[in-house]
């Protein structure tokens, strides 16, 4: 079924589309939370919006943008209204267009054109990186055919998505980036995804042994995807989601705040404390999300420096809701609850501590702000 119609003029942007359906990914997300599956239903809204291809190559039907930094202004916006609607449904989203930007950077014109396609169809993409030893091979048949080996761990959307971009090594080459399905039950095992948080991401098990792949499935040449500084940069995407969440969060709590502590100058404070720890996130996600636009040598930095900035960001907010709301909080089917519990689960990416670390580094030896009123 076509869930986008090509050519149909647009008269509102992404954004606009976004808030649109907001309330209704809302409800989704939390019937996909009581009883966790793949959100079908919400990537079904996403697309009938048209935000599945709005960020994909123009070549592949994506819309143009006068340069990539209204590009990424406007992807972080679409980001946080899909992160404050859902957080599970934001980090499935999050990954679609990490898809769409290797196919943007380094897609060849028939691969761009197979994409169209897949989005004229309301295709959904993961990018699945992270493997379980010894990881995912490519294997050269008899034959001169090439096959996979091995299989990807914390695959968001293993069995839901229509496709996933992976990596694969190749003899001792750099990883190479490979397209798959990703929708084979059969090879789909997320029995054990049983979290407290971000349940419908699916992020289970995904075998990819025995599935032969063409020259086609390549994408670009070996070492694409590690290559700075994009690679380490590009996490500026799901610390748009997750500032979505903590936004989320704030709204709630400041809802749920009753009038007793609205006349409580300390329930005021707190509240205060939320609002400066949630728009100073912003601003670091808005400059990162800059600093990618335009390739930025002090992009991985920047980027290493927020993913910090964002957790203490949330982990304050989180806190501060329930010291504020109290045991309403934590009750089953609040939305303070559930969005406290994913964005709890969301923040652990890998090494934390490493990334600010790695930041600090780079901010020892020079001001990576790079403005030009440096402090030395």
């Amino acid at each position: 079924m076509t869930l986008w119609a090509p050519g149909k003029k647009d008269a509102e942007g992404p954004v606009e589309r976004a808030s649109a359906i907001a309330p209704r990914l809302v409800d989704l997300g939390a019937r996909y939370d009581a009883a966790p599956v793949f959100p079908v239903e919400s990537i079904r809204c996403l697309a009938s919006a048209r935000l599945h291809r709005d960020f994909a190559p123009p070549a592949s039907g994506g819309l143009h943008f006068a340069h990539p930094a209204d590009r990424n202004l406007v992807l972080m916006d679409v980001l946080r209204i899909v992160g404050r609607a859902d957080l599970s449904l934001g980090r499935l989203y999050e990954g679609h267009v990490n898809a769409l930007a290797l196919f943007d950077w380094y897609g060849s014109p028939a691969q761009h054109a197979r994409l169209a396609r897949d989005l004229e169809h309301g295709a959904f993409y993961g990018v699945w990186a992270t493997e379980p030893q010894p990881g995912v091979s490519i294997e050269l048949r008899a034959d001169g055919s090439r096959i996979l080996k091995g299989g990807k761990s914390f695959a968001s959307g293993a069995g839901g998505l229509a496709y996933a971009i992976v990596t694969a090594q190749h003899c001792a080459d750099e990883r190479h980036l490979v397209i798959v399905p990703a929708d084979e039950p059969a090879r789909a095992d997320v029995s054990q995804w049983r979290v407290r948080g971000m349940r419908a991401t699916t992020s289970g098990l995904y075998d990819l042994t025995g599935l032969v792949i063409q020259a086609a499935d390549l994408v670009g040449i070996a070492g694409d995807y590690d290559r700075d500084p994009r690679f380490t940069t590009g996490a500026w995407r799901f610390t748009a989601v997750q500032l979505g969440g903590i936004e989320a969060l704030l709204t709630e709590t400041r809802l749920a705040m009753s009038e007793s502590a609205r006349e409580d100058p300390l329930q005021r404070a707190k509240f205060a404390d939320g609002v400066a720890a949630m728009r100073t996130a912003y601003l670091w996600v808005r400059e990162c999300a800059l600093r990618a636009a335009r390739d930025d040598g002090d992009g991985p930095a920047f980027a290493r420096m927020t993913r910090g900035i964002v957790e203490h960001a949330a982990l304050k907010v989180m806190e501060l809701a329930a010291r504020i709301v109290g045991t309403r909080s934590a009750m089953d089917g609040e939305r303070i609850d559930k969005i406290t519990r994913d964005l709890s689960l969301y923040l652990r990416q890998a090494g934390p501590d490493h990334a600010r670390d790695q930041a600090a580094l780079a901010w020892l030896d020079h001001d990576a702000w790079g403005s030009g009123d440096a402090l030395w």
